[in-house]
């Protein structure tokens, strides 16, 4: 992707000049604030609880800026948020991002590659569904409407092809209805490991179905935003590691807020990351896909341009 964004930005002149920026984003009369708004996820989603503590960090550490965080349905529906003018960040999925031409949504740009989530299709651990074929006619929650979830999981079952008879549920309520018996299996496309499913599988022994064709499938009809993976035996009690298929996390922004401000919004992120993971949940072990969030990896954003702010912190790293 291009770096070329004009003259070259300081990070001091940056995080000297932050606090007056962005006035016209503002629905609030004090010049000198910036007020945002960041579309998050849904309850039992990592993508609430990163949302929230990028959302803390940004407003600590960019002067004069304040994030609020919007609950969401999640990849596809933050997408449309940020289309409306009604959130000016918000996290999704690269594969509901990417278009099937290549390009990405009009008027949005990447801040950066955040962290990958790993496609779950969970049962309970006496369920008869012993593998992906076995989900026909099935009543299986394929996550929220507009979510990630519902995005990579209908992709799956039209690959298999596999018909489900498919619910839309929050990570939340997938849980608690996977519990209850009232559904048979339930999609996550989610950091590992995931609130929703840790909680689930602490209180009734859980199955993960290997979705290694999947991730084949995934990888030859759309190829970019996806690549073979494997949640670790570690990641839930009782489940052994499981092949699945990974989708990168990134985090948008409405293209025109200022590119200063975009520029002190990717600092923070970089500069930050372990008391980012740290403050999802109070303790450094709490969410630990945000340790993924690296300079290495958050320049590849695929076929979604950086913007411009972003792109001149990334080539101030390399100076």
């Amino acid at each position: 992707m291009g770096l070329n964004v004009g003259p070259r930005i300081s990070r001091r002149a940056v995080l000297l000049a932050a606090g007056g920026l962005l006035v016209g984003c503002s629905q609030r009369p004090e010049a000198d604030k910036v007020h945002l708004r960041l579309a998050t996820g849904p309850a039992g989603a990592v993508y609430r609880r990163i949302g929230g503590a990028l959302a803390k960090h940004i407003s600590e550490h960019v002067p004069g800026a304040s994030v609020t965080t919007v609950p969401s349905g999640a990849s596809t529906d933050n997408i449309r948020m940020l289309r409306a003018g009604e959130v000016h960040l918000g996290l999704t999925s690269l594969d509901a991002l990417i278009r099937t031409d290549g390009s990405g949504p009009e008027g949005l740009s990447a801040v950066c590659r955040l962290y990958d989530s790993h496609l779950h299709l969970v049962v309970l651990a006496d369920s008869a569904i012993d593998e992906f074929r076995d989900l026909e006619g099935r009543r299986v929650s394929l996550g929220a409407r507009d979510s990630g979830t519902e995005f990579t999981s209908l992709r799956a079952l039209k690959l298999g092809p596999v018909q489900a008879d498919g619910r839309f549920l929050s990570q939340a309520e997938s849980a608690a209805t996977l519990r209850a018996g009232t559904i048979d299996a339930m999609f996550s496309l989610t950091g590992v490991p995931t609130p929703a499913i840790t909680e689930l599988a602490q209180r009734h022994p859980i199955r993960l179905i290997p979705l290694a064709a999947q991730a084949d499938a995934l990888l030859t009809a759309y190829p970019g935003p996806y690549a073979p993976a494997m949640i670790a035996a570690t990641a839930y009690a009782g489940v052994p590691a499981t092949r699945t298929v990974a989708v990168p996390n990134v985090l948008l922004v409405r293209n025109d807020l200022p590119d200063d401000l975009v520029y002190a919004i990717t600092d923070t992120i970089f500069t930050h990351t372990g008391s980012i993971a740290s403050d999802s949940r109070g303790d450094a072990e709490a969410v630990p896909e945000a340790w993924q969030i690296n300079v290495r990896t958050g320049i590849s954003t695929a076929s979604i341009p950086l913007h411009p702010g972003a792109a001149a912190w990334f080539r101030d790293r390399k100076r």
